[in-house]
């Protein structure tokens, strides 16, 4: 039985977690809150109470084979973003017994700061502008670098959306204008196919450490999405206002870039869902409108 570990079990982790139960693996995962455990050991996950902020919470850890890191940073704790990304990450591999197989490292497309809409792939330099980039991108040089590199795998997400999860669709619906230039590309990863790029990080035989780009690798631009969108949840074609706040939407609209994806798929051997942002959104829609 192969043994698996989650850091983040929510959007992303959560879904990873129901498939490697559904494969007979045992699954543990971490999480800060009581409540959110009891719910997990209800479908068959093994909760473990602890805060990778916090390293005293984190002893005692099983012994595992894989382990998944997909922290997402809580904004409203007050620390800095590398208090998760990277001390978390640091404090989490610390704790756990050394000999484990796999590391899969939850990264974002955010470390390559703006591009001027030019293409980038995985050695393309990095350059971000923003807290987050910074921290993600100081995390996966700590990893490349260090005593776990030959069993580390990064995985850069492009924007993660799927059901539950849409960008702007109630600023739609409302009729509302978007704060975000209609100009710029989105690159987006619909999240059962991001499922799929984290289960073959884990356990595909690769060269380590790598490094992939995960994303349909079909850039669209941000004025041609959510008029698609518009379109099919029924909403008002969509308008857009710049404003002078510089709020995270606007700082993420500004890194313009398009993502490649030809390594995930040379590599890790995926054969994509959704290949588009229009596949992806016609799923959604329809299944959230029922038979």
């Amino acid at each position: 039985m192969t043994v698996r570990l989650i850091f983040g079990c929510g959007y992303l982790g959560h879904r990873v977690a129901r498939r490697w139960l559904a494969a007979g693996d045992r699954v543990y995962a971490v999480t800060r809150r009581i409540e959110r455990a009891a719910t997990w050991q209800g479908e068959g996950i093994r909760p473990l109470v602890a805060d990778v902020t916090t390293p005293e919470t984190l002893a005692g850890l099983p012994e595992v084979d894989t382990v998944l890191y997909a922290v997402a940073h809580d904004a409203a704790s007050g620390q800095p973003r590398q208090a998760t990304y990277l001390d978390g990450l640091q404090n989490a591999l610390g704790a756990l017994q050394p000999n484990f197989r796999r590391l899969v490292y939850i990264s974002s497309t955010g470390v390559y700061g703006d591009q001027q809409g030019e293409w980038v792939d995985e050695e393309t330099p990095c350059e971000p502008q923003r807290d987050a980039g910074q921290a993600c991108l100081a995390a996966e040089r700590w990893l490349e670098a260090g005593s776990f590199a030959e069993r580390a795998v990064v995985l850069r997400l492009a924007g993660l959306y799927g059901p539950d999860r849409i960008p702007r669709k109630s600023v739609l619906l409302a009729g509302e204008a978007i704060d975000a230039p209609q100009h710029g590309f989105l690159n987006l990863i619909h999240v059962d196919d991001a499922v799929e790029a984290v289960l073959a990080a884990a356990d595909a035989d690769l060269r380590l450490p790598r490094r992939y780009l995960i994303s349909d690798g079909t850039p669209v631009v941000r004025g041609e999405y959510y008029g698609e969108l518009a379109r099919l949840i029924g909403a008002p074609s969509p308008r857009f206002r710049s404003s002078e706040a510089e709020t995270p939407a606007r700082a993420r609209a500004g890194a313009d870039k398009r993502v490649s994806n030809a390594r995930m798929l040379a590599e890790l051997k995926l054969r994509l869902r959704f290949p588009t942002y229009r596949d992806g959104l016609r799923a959604i829609v329809a299944a959230a409108q029922g038979p």
